[in-house]
């Protein structure tokens, strides 16, 4: 019995130092700014998910969300536009921002797509240590 114990303890404390481990690594990678989340609309699904793929396929994201069912009312040529879109929300490293504009712009059917960027200031450290890990640094 007195082993049983022992061992439950000594797993509960081991599980508890990896996960300290891990959270003292990804606060030490993380800086205000190093990550942002982009916003790019899109006229289909089918658009967003070729963008979206693409982005994470040549690393210029770590994840991209759909939200389907938007509504966009702009003014356009003089005029009051109101679309249907979607919204890909896009996790990156900061200083990919231009590449991924880049990209974005020789895939988007639009002939001004929006993209545009908000720094992350903190967030889960497990999860910013997904994105470091995810996106590797321009050399």
């Amino acid at each position: 019995m007195k082993l049983a114990v022992f061992t439950l303890v000594a797993g509960i404390l081991t599980a508890y130092l990896w996960v300290h481990i891990f959270a003292t690594m990804a606060a030490t990678v993380f800086k205000p700014g190093l990550f942002s989340v982009v916003y790019i609309t899109a006229p289909t699904q089918e658009v967003a998910k070729k963008i979206a793929r693409g982005l994470v396929e040549n690393q210029l994201a770590a994840c991209v969300n759909i939200v389907p069912g938007i509504t966009s009312i702009y003014k356009w040529e003089g005029k009051i536009e109101e679309d249907s879109e979607l919204l890909l929300m896009v996790k990156t490293r900061t200083q990919k921002i231009v590449e991924l504009t880049t990209y974005v712009k020789a895939n988007h059917p639009y002939s001004v797509p929006e993209v545009i960027s908000t720094p992350i200031e903190s967030g889960h450290d497990l999860y910013l240590k997904f994105l470091n890990d995810s996106i590797p640094e321009n050399s």
